[in-house]
């Protein structure tokens, strides 16, 4: 997942210096950032993003201490001290020198007294997006060998710099004139720091592998090349396309590279589910997600409050306010041990082994091998765009009501990862997803940008039909994500009777799209599982392929004594059955001149 939070001057910066910069901890007075970093076990930041070229930055160079003062503290050229000498050499007064390093407007012109707007006296100077993998992922990372460490963490990165490079490409956009009406795409790209962390700095530590990725708000204007600043409501809209983005890319990787397979799980119910390693065992999860048994303590006080104000169950944007209030709550103070990761991961085995086993530990990857041949077998290898678009509007429509295109994106890339299981899928899909939806399933509604469901295309001649399902959108009765899989249901039900009847009139049409691996095109029924999230499908795990392989074994066995009986039986009867005598060997064919002998037919040419 993907949380945002500004870095404004004061005490934003002072956190990103002595805390994110060193890996959440806490950084001495004094103390060198190579030293903190070398300390607090964490490697040292570096650059990335397309824009650094502007800069005469490279991708994958170390932040200096100085760069990120200059760039990320004050809004400046990182290389702004050269600038300022070259300039004072040819004459120029120190405070011309030091307006040639600002990039855009100063930030001194926010806190003058002349700024009429109080939230523009503290301006935003970077976005600090926190990039964390799947739960199951940190515990294999965890727990699991070297080399399947390095190969997690190099999905990671990739995964983070491919949705990086979306962000960059077709969501930031930069805004200059008064109010910021004029917007365009940045020129270059973003600029942006990315920090490794490994844990959770709790006094508990827990694996927590996350990166914190400081995107700069400096960019250039496409028409003239001038520092601006970066939309911030433009990144915020987008931030949850950008989260499943991130899991689907991840998810893929991982497939690709280790061979494993994922599978949904319901946290919490009514709830849309997370996607997991197959085959993890999910009693680690909770072992590892230590503040998420907190939230989860502190979160029904907090709901029973507001049930008792407002009068009816929290929504899901107030379910998630009330679960960052119960996080701030319940939230324990750092620890100032310093360990290495080495020192980290050994600490975590052993402790995992003191809980659940080393059987459980040092199987992992068997398990999630045998796991992933397991869900590989049973998903098929395409993916239904009209079924995917149905189910998209469905969702959306029934959390939402009212909804834009961001929100259809968002839902279309959980569709994919859902179906594809980790296998990757074709370059603009999820657009090709969200257009259809947008072009047979939506109409505006409003003045604004903002779109609804439009169900006519699929009850052309009978609103009766479409009547049925509008008190499974409105009832407060069950959980809105449980009301959406019934309403998906339901007109997933209704194009498939569609297609029937164009099957039968001979009008066939493509509906699907071939993917290089196997998936399926509509989720499964809920079904009831364990205390710690129910499956949203049978778990695959090791032991359940292992019993299927002795049920299989004894089946065969079974049923091959049964035939040696009844041979025994028959035998008793009637005596041995006779042995066939061989067939004489045919005489080779010989041609007629003139003809031409055809392969598979007889002479009278019959197949």
């Amino acid at each position: 997942m993907i949380s945002m939070s500004p870095v404004r001057p004061g005490a934003g910066v002072r956190y990103l210096f002595r805390g994110v910069m060193v890996g959440d901890g806490h950084r001495r007075a004094g103390t060198p950032l190579r030293a903190a970093q070398d300390e607090a076990g964490v490697p040292p930041g570096v650059w990335k993003g397309r824009g650094l070229a502007a800069l005469g930055l490279k991708a994958g160079d170390v932040v200096t201490e100085r760069q990120a003062e200059l760039l990320l503290g004050e809004g400046r050229h990182p290389d702004a001290d050269r600038i300022e000498r070259e300039f004072l050499a040819q004459g120029k007064s120190p405070a011309r020198a030091r307006r040639a390093t600002v990039l855009g407007r100063p930030i001194e012109h926010n806190q003058s007294a002349k700024t009429d707007k109080a939230k523009e006296r503290t301006p935003w100077l970077a976005f600090d997006l926190v990039f964390r993998p799947p739960p199951t992922a940190h515990i294999a990372w965890a727990l699991m060998d070297d080399e399947h460490r390095l190969v997690l963490e190099l999905c990671d990165d990739i995964a983070r710099d491919k949705t990086l490079a979306w962000v960059g490409e077709s969501v930031a956009e930069i805004r200059w004139k008064a109010g910021g009406k004029q917007r365009a795409r940045v020129k270059d790209g973003l600029i942006v720091a990315v920090f490794r962390h490994y844990e959770s700095r709790a006094t508990e530590s827990r694996p927590l592998l996350h990166a914190h990725a400081v995107v700069s708000i400096r960019a250039r204007r496409p028409h003239d090349g001038k520092w601006g600043n970066l939309s911030a409501d433009s990144l915020m809209t987008h931030i949850v396309a950008a989260d499943t983005l991130y899991t689907l890319y991840f998810m893929e990787e991982v497939s690709a590279r280790l061979g494993w397979a994922w599978e949904p799980r319901e946290v919490t119910s009514g709830r849309r589910p997370v996607m997991d390693i197959a085959g993890i065992d999910r009693r680690l999860i909770g072992w590892q997600s230590t503040r998420r048994q907190q939230i989860e303590d502190a979160l029904p006080v907090l709901t029973s409050r507001y049930e008792e104000r407002q009068g009816h169950a929290p929504g899901e944007r107030a379910a998630y306010a009330l679960a960052c209030q119960a996080a701030d709550q319940t939230r324990p103070p750092k620890r100032t041990e310093l360990l290495s990761l080495t020192e980290l991961r050994t600490r975590w085995r052993a402790s995992a082994i003191r809980a659940f086993g080393a059987c459980t530990v040092y199987r992992l990857a068997e398990r999630a091998r045998a796991a992933a041949a397991t869900v590989w077998a049973r998903v098929r290898p395409v993916v239904d765009v009209v079924l995917a678009a149905v189910d998209v509007v469905a969702v959306v429509y029934v959390m939402r009501g009212a909804f834009a295109r961001h929100h259809l994106l968002a839902e279309a890339r959980r569709h994919l990862s859902y179906v594809l299981r980790g296998q990757p899928h074709e370059p603009g899909l999820d657009e090709r997803i969200v257009q259809t939806v947008v072009d047979d399933y939506t109409r505006p509604v409003g003045r604004g940008r903002k779109l609804t469901a439009d169900l006519r295309p699929l009850y052309p001649g009978d609103t009766e039909d479409q009547a049925v399902l509008r008190p499974l959108t409105r009832s407060r009765m069950a959980a809105p994500y449980e009301r959406a899989r019934l309403v998906a249901g339901a007109l997933a039900a209704r194009v498939r009777a569609a297609r029937r009847a164009e099957r039968l009139s001979s009008r066939p049409r493509p509906y699907a799209v071939a993917v290089p691996a196997a998936s399926r095109s509509y989720p499964r029924p809920f079904r009831a599982g364990r205390k710690d999230g129910r499956l949203l499908e049978p778990e695959t795990g090791v032991d359940t392929v292992e019993r299927t392989l002795q049920t299989l074994e004894a089946a065969a066995a079974k049923v091959a004594a049964t035939l040696q009986d009844s041979q025994r039986a028959r035998e008793a009867a009637h005596g041995p059955r006779p042995q066939p005598t061989p067939a004489t060997a045919p005489q080779p064919h010989t041609q007629q001149p003139g003809t031409q002998h055809t392969s598979g037919r007889t002479t009278r040419g019959v197949t």
